[in-house]
Order: C-alpha cells, then sequence, then structure tokens
C-alpha cells in the first residue's frame, strides 16, 4: 500500500509517499480502508522533528505521519466485537510510537480507539473530527464547568477552538472567544456569547466583558501568559501543547490536556454531527501524493476547517 512517510525531519520537501506491506490486525485491532486523513498542526510538528526533540517520541529511521482517520472496516482482528467488515468508522491514531501514520491506503487501529462515523456527511468531513473534537471535549472535562460559567477559547476560529466554543456553548457556558476582527461573525456562529479581537490587550479586554476575569481557559491559540492574566484568581486554565503551560499564579488550576483516543466519547462527538450541534468543516482536499502541498498550506496560516488528504 502507498503511505506518506518521512525519513529526516525537515521542510514539506521531507515527505515521502512510499510502499509499504498492507498491516494486518492483531487481538482487539480493526484494520481500515482509508478515505480520509485530516491535516493537522501536529502533522507539521511531527515532520519538522519538534515531537521528537521534546522526548514525546522516539527517533526511528521512518516515521508516519497523521493521526486523524475516516474510512471502511475491512479487516477485523480476534475479540472485537461492535465492529463488522463495512461498516464505516472514524478513529484517532493516538500512540506517536506506531510505525505508520493515517496519511496511507489502509491504517489498523485499536478498536477502541474506533468510532461509528457520523452519518450524512462525506468520510473528509467525518475525518475532521477525531482529534480536534477530542481534545475538546476532555480539555472541558479538565475544566468541569456548571452551566452559566465563563470560559475564555484562544484561536476560536480554529479546528480546536472551534470544537471548544460549540461544545461549550452546547452545554450551557458562556464563551468568550478571540478571533481576528473578521472573523467575529464565525465564531459567535459556534455560539460564543462574547468576543475580544486577538489583536486586544487580551486580560484587559477580557475583564471589561467579564469583570473578575473568566472561569477557564482553554489555550488553543497558545497565547500563554496574556490568557491566564484573562482568568479569575481561584480558575483554571488548561494548555494544549507541551510547554504552553503558565505559572499557576493566583491560586489557579493549570493542566495540560494530553489527547488519548476515546471510542465510545468519539461516537457521543458523532451523533452531535448527526443532531446538528457540531459543525464539521474542510478548507481543501488533496491526494497522498500532494501532501506536501496540503503541509504548505497550513503553514501559511489563515486556514478555516480542516484540509483533507484522501488517498
Amino acid at each position: 500500500m502507498r503511505t506518506v512517510v518521512v525519513r529526516s525531519f525537515g521542510g514539506p520537501e521531507v515527505l515521502e509517499l512510499v510502499e509499504v506491506p498492507i498491516p494486518r490486525t492483531g487481538a482487539g485491532q480493526v484494520r481500515i480502508k482509508v478515505e480520509a486523513a485530516a491535516v493537522n498542526p501536529v502533522d507539521l510538528a511531527t515532520r519538522a522533528g519538534v515531537l521528537a526533540e521534546a522526548g514525546l517520541m522516539a527517533r526511528r529511521e521512518m516515521v508516519g505521519i497523521g493521526w486523524d482517520v475516516a474510512g471502511v472496516v475491512d479487516q477485523v482482528g480476534p475479540g472485537v466485537s461492535g465492529f463488522t467488515a463495512g461498516d464505516r468508522v472514524i478513529g484517532l491514531r493516538d500512540r506517536l510510537g506506531a510505525p505508520l501514520g493515517t496519511y496511507a491506503e489502509f491504517v489498523v487501529l485499536d478498536a477502541d480507539a474506533v468510532a461509528p462515523a457520523p452519518r450524512g456527511v462525506s468520510a473528509a468531513h467525518a475525518a475532521t473530527l477525531p482529534l480536534n473534537g477530542l481534545t475538546a471535549a476532555q480539555a472541558l472535562e479538565l475544566l468541569g464547568l456548571r452551566e452559566g460559567q465563563s470560559l475564555l477559547v484562544t484561536g476560536a476560529a480554529g479546528g480546536l477552538g472551534g470544537f471548544a466554543t460549540q461544545l461549550a456553548a452546547h452545554r450551557g457556558v458562556r464563551v468568550v472567544a478571540v478571533a481576528g476582527a473578521a472573523d467575529e461573525e464565525r465564531v459567535r456562529g459556534l455560539g460564543a456569547e462574547l468576543f475580544v479581537p486577538r489583536d486586544a490587550d487580551l486580560a484587559d479586554a477580557v475583564r471589561k466583558l467579564v469583570p473578575g476575569g473568566v472561569d477557564a481557559a482553554i489555550d488553543a491559540a497558545v497565547v500563554g501568559v496574556p490568557a491566564h492574566e484573562a482568568v479569575r484568581a481561584g480558575g483554571a486554565f488548561v494548555a494544549v501543547v507541551s510547554g504552553g503551560a503558565p505559572p499557576p499564579l493566583r491560586a489557579t488550576r493549570v493542566a495540560n490536556v494530553w489527547i488519548r483516543a476515546d471510542g465510545p466519547r468519539l461516537a457521543g462527538l458523532a451523533r452531535l454531527v448527526e443532531t446538528g450541534r457540531l459543525r464539521l468543516e474542510v478548507a481543501g482536499r488533496y491526494p497522498l501524493e500532494e501532501a506536501a502541498a496540503a503541509h504548505e498550506r497550513l503553514a501559511k496560516g489563515g486556514v478555516r476547517g480542516r484540509l483533507v488528504i484522501e488517498p
């Protein structure tokens, strides 16, 4: 089968399309014929060697690229129940040590990392859900906000920030969205009650809207300290990248969200898509052999929705 890998770290030019044997399932696993794989910032970081330099993954001769997948189950391993060949599914590859990624014609995942694909949407749209949707849901779980409390979301017009905004608003949380001025209508459409342009003095602007500061923040744009300053004393802050968590000043509770595959929760997110309460957006589609072009486009910034690789 064809898959995209890197043998040395660097820019988009190091992505290679290679032929490898089709992987086989082990106990508790399913093999998915890939129809779409979303392109995420973590893919660019993997390709550039950032994760290896941070000690988050071992260096090896060949590194697979891609976390998100949507496709069709074509092989089921021993001990798997709930999935059969022909099922349309979505899933997340969260093991950095796995030799192959989802930019491929086939991928093998543990069955508990897989969920039924949302009905009524294309595979390209479905592939945009797992990584960012689960990260947003798990960040909100860490915060434990109640209905009526307030949440600052930086990067609210992006993939992760957009899901965090939608999920929080769905739970009755008041969302203060931070994004470019041109994106105000967009993020309000996702459920944000209040808006702050990203070039404002963040802490002061938020505190004018929410006296005393917000109850919590999800820092999807990796703003760091200025976002933390917008949180009230004793509030909570979730960082989304290693090293992105500021000190817990003013008795705040600061945590990193470390994404994990979660098939049941992913199935719940898919149901929200089916009922129209969670929006999926595709910004562009690329074949496997144009993965480098997809990386170049994402690196330029300003992408609204997700770029998708389609084998």
